[in-house]
């Protein structure tokens, strides 16, 4: 199954990250630094998770939508966070009010159909990036223990990263030699082996009951934390992770995905 998580549990999350980015982007103020995005102020955060939930809903609806203007909308905003909030609502009802099997754009592999697709993704999305509105109000990269996602979900999203944008054909993720990466939650019964070569990647997803009491064999790089501290770090929002330095230098450059 692509997804084991309801529609209604990734609205949840939606709500839940889209809240919570606002209380961080008000505790840190508009024009801090967000140090998980570097280069990037509060406001544009704000501005730019604003163009994708409007971006998002016009998909939805079919309609047509410029992201540049619409980020452009955000920056100017007379409140950024007012404006953000509005369209994380607009992007809700969208997906509550479109067809259960409505017919539209999606863009990963292994995706489940598309309202459910884009529930899941903009859960994600706006979870990812709210945790870098916490980053701006900490002045650092947070640890998995300090954000409010719950482990359930940042397996889903683990998931999706690894199922469904790492093995795409224009995923960057690639070496000359071939490697078995083992993600190996701590608090869970469940793993996932990525093997990368020169071609795409290959995700298997190895369920309850199929992983032996020593974990994997063969890997050349075992990642072993929490549910949420993994999930932090494969979308290069975290620290916490020990591995080679030269192989996480390879993963957080290859691996950052782009909202188009």
């Amino acid at each position: 199954m692509p997804t084991e998580l309801s529609l209604a549990e990734h609205l949840e999350g939606l709500y839940t990250a889209s809240t919570s980015l606002v209380r961080c982007a008000e505790r840190a103020g508009l024009d801090s630094e967000v140090p998980t995005c570097p280069g990037w102020t509060v406001r544009r955060l704000a501005a730019h998770q604003g163009m994708v939930h409007r971006w998002a809903t016009a998909v939805l609806r079919g309609e047509s939508a410029d992201p540049d203007e619409l980020e452009r909308t955000g920056w100017t905003a007379a409140d950024p966070l007012a404006w953000l909030e509005d369209g994380a609502a607009a992007l809700t009802g969208a997906i509550l009010e479109a067809d259960e099997d409505v017919r539209t754009v999606v863009f990963l592999n292994d995706a489940p159909a598309p309202r459910q697709f884009w529930a899941r993704r903009q859960c994600h999305e706006t979870t990812m990036h709210a945790v870098d509105g916490l980053s701006a109000a900490l002045g650092r990269y947070p640890t998995g223990a300090e954000t409010w996602i719950d482990p359930v979900l940042a397996r889903d999203g683990i998931d999706e990263l690894l199922g469904g944008f790492v093995t795409r054909n224009n995923s960057r993720v690639r070496c000359e030699d071939p490697l078995r990466v083992g993600v190996l939650p701590d608090d869970a019964d469940e793993a996932w082996l990525v093997e990368v070569s020169r071609r795409p990647a290959v995700t298997t997803r190895l369920a309850v009951g199929a992983i032996g009491p020593d974990g994997l064999d063969d890997l050349d790089v075992e990642l072993r934390a929490s549910s949420v501290s993994l999930y932090l770090a494969l979308w290069n929002r975290s620290d916490e992770v020990s591995v080679a330095p030269d192989l996480w230098e390879q993963w957080r450059s290859q691996s950052p995905i782009s909202w188009t």
